[in-house]
């Protein structure tokens, strides 16, 4: 009996987790990039672009991201950078996906057609249990949880600020 009770909580507990990034995300995002979930991104191909701080992405990035920041983003840059095969499939990623939002939206106007955001971001990568690496390519439990508030939504890892 108390494996089924702790059972249900724990599927209780995710879907309430669930529910709440899911209300989080709709309250600051415009939902006009589809979402990649991290289990599909497991999977597949992809270019990976971090849409997180320097200091962010230094402390820990996802295996081959490519950091083109949020604050100081340059489009035309970035654009520059990127195969000339707009089909290509991107993947952009921040913290929990609202600035990773903004920036693939950006993708998207330029004519891009295979553009995901990372659903939930980093921190929902790594409270999978998948694995982060550092600047060195190593890999590390450290995240970088962008501050207190938003650090709730990590609940895996050791938290970095």
């Amino acid at each position: 009996m108390k494996k089924i009770t702790l059972l249900f909580l724990l599927i209780h507990s995710v879907s309430f987790s669930q529910k709440k990034l899911d209300e989080l995300l709709n309250k600051f995002n415009k939902n006009n990039v589809p979402y990649i979930s991290v289990d599909s991104l497991v999977t597949t191909k992809a270019m990976l672009l971090d849409a997180r701080e320097p200091a962010e992405f230094k402390v820990s990035h996802l295996k081959n991201g490519i950091n083109i920041g949020y604050d100081h983003f340059n489009l035309q840059k970035t654009i520059e950078n990127l195969p000339k095969d707009k089909t290509i499939k991107i993947v952009v990623y921040c913290s929990i996906g609202i600035r990773s939002e903004i920036i693939a939206s950006k993708l998207i106007e330029e004519g891009f057609t295979n553009v995901y955001n990372l659903y939930g971001g980093i921190f929902e990568w790594k409270n999978n249990n998948y694995s982060v690496v550092d600047s060195l390519n190593k890999p590390t439990e450290k995240i970088h949880a962008y501050n207190k508030e938003w650090s709730r939504w990590l609940t895996k890892g050791e938290k970095t600020y």
